[in-house]
C-alpha cells in the first residue's frame, strides 16, 4: 500500500491544470480527495468522473479570513492527512503598469491563501502528530523576470514561510513540502492578471513548451511519497534556474533583464 492509497487528501485549485492532473493521478491511487476550487458545478462534474469517493469543498481563495474559517469547520467532520496548497495565479504585467489591487490579489491567492488552510489543518496534524502540508510555489519564487513581480513576490514569500513551518514542526511528525515547478503546459498565462486586473486571455511562449500538466503531477506525487523537504519540477533552463542562480547570480541577473 502506497502512501496514497486510503489517504485523504485536500487538494485546492483542483478545477484545472496542475491541480486537474493531481486529482485524476491521486484518485487513480486509491486517495480520497477533498475537492477545492470556486466552481461548484466544475468540482462535482470531476467527482463523479474520478474513481472512489470524494467531497466537493468550494472556497473563494481570494478571501482567505473566509477560506480559514470554511477550513476550521471543515476540519470538524474530516481527518485530513495531507493537504496540497496548490491553488494559484500568475501575472503579466510592468511594475509601473500594475494597479496596487492587483499586487493585492495576487497576495491573497498566493500567499495568504496558503497561510489560512495551513492554518485551519496545522492543529489537526498536531493532535495527531502525523500529517503532510504541500504547497506549490513556483521557480518564480526562486528567480525573478520580467512582468511577475507580484506573483514572484508572493511566491518567493510563500517559500519563506514553508521554511518556517518546516522549522517549527520537525520535531512533530509533520512533513512540508515546498513544489517549484517552471514552465507547464498549462491555462496559467490565459487566467493570468494584466496590470488592471484583466486576465491575458492568450498563451505564453514558455508555458507552451513547458513540461505537461501530467508530468508535474507525477513528479510533484513523487516528492510527497518521498517525503522531500523542497523540489524543483520542470525541464531546460526552467528548472536549472534556480541552481544557477545561487552559483552564478550575475549571469543569471544579465540573462533576465536581456529576454
Amino acid at each position: 500500500m502506497s502512501k496514497i492509497q486510503g489517504q485523504t487528501i485536500w487538494l485546492t485549485g483542483a478545477s484545472s491544470g496542475i491541480g486537474l492532473a493531481l486529482a485524476e493521478a491521486l484518485a487513480a491511487q486509491g486517495a480520497r480527495l477533498i475537492l477545492t476550487a470556486r466552481s461548484v458545478d466544475t468540482l462535482e462534474a470531476l467527482a463523479e468522473r474520478l474513481p472512489g469517493e470524494h467531497r466537493v469543498f468550494p472556497i473563494d481563495l481570494m478571501d482567505p479570513e473566509g477560506a480559514y474559517a470554511q477550513g476550521q469547520a471543515l476540519l470538524e467532520s474530516e481527518q485530513v492527512d495531507v493537504l496540497i496548497n496548490n491553488a494559484g495565479v500568475s501575472q503579466r504585467s510592468l511594475t509601473l503598469d500594475t494597479e496596487l489591487q492587483v499586487y493585492r490579489d495576487l497576495m491573497e491567492i498566493n500567499y495568504f491563501s496558503v497561510v489560512a488552510l495551513t492554518k485551519a489543518v496545522l492543529p489537526q496534524m498536531q493532535s495527531r502528530g502525523t500529517g503532510h502540508i504541500v504547497t506549490i510555489s513556483s521557480v518564480a519564487g526562486k528567480v525573478g523576470t520580467k512582468m511577475r513581480s507580484g506573483y514572484a513576490g508572493a511566491k518567493f514569500g510563500v517559500i519563506g514561510f514553508m521554511d518556517c513551518l518546516r522549522a517549527e514542526t520537525f520535531s512533530q511528525g509533520i512533513k512540508v513540502t515546498t513544489i517549484c515547478p517552471g514552465f507547464v503546459h498549462t491555462q496559467v498565462a490565459h487566467n493570468a492578471l494584466t496590470g488592471d486586473g484583466s486576465k491575458l486571455n492568450q498563451p505564453d511562449p514558455d508555458n507552451t513548451g513547458g513540461i505537461s500538466a501530467e508530468q508535474c503531477a507525477d513528479e510533484i506525487i513523487r516528492a510527497i511519497l518521498r517525503n522531500r523537504d523542497e523540489v524543483i519540477v520542470g525541464k531546460g533552463l526552467s528548472k536549472l534556474a534556480p541552481t544557477l542562480q545561487r552559483f552564478f547570480p550575475g549571469v543569471v541577473r544579465k540573462l533576465v533583464a536581456k529576454r
